[in-house]
């Protein structure tokens, strides 16, 4: 048998068997409830540095921001 022949029946039957069930395994293990607080760090990646609202106490640069008045400096 050639080597070609060998590895593409080893890829239409084993292999194809073992790429569903690591799919399935990662789509189990993405979803387990013990993953929420992964999935939600992720979410939240776009919004970390989101420069449309202002850091409540920025302690480094003297901006405070009060949800009643807005802005003031030191």
């Amino acid at each position: 048998m050639e080597t070609y022949t060998l590895l593409r029946a080893f890829a239409d039957s084993w292999f194809l068997i073992a790429m569903f069930a690591f799919f399935i395994g990662a789509g189990i293990w993405a979803f387990w409830p013990g993953q929420r607080s992964a999935r939600r760090d992720a979410a939240q990646i776009p919004f970390r540095d989101d420069p449309g609202e202002p850091n409540k106490n920025c302690r480094d640069c003297g901006y405070k921001y009060d949800d009643w008045e807005g802005a003031k400096d030191g």
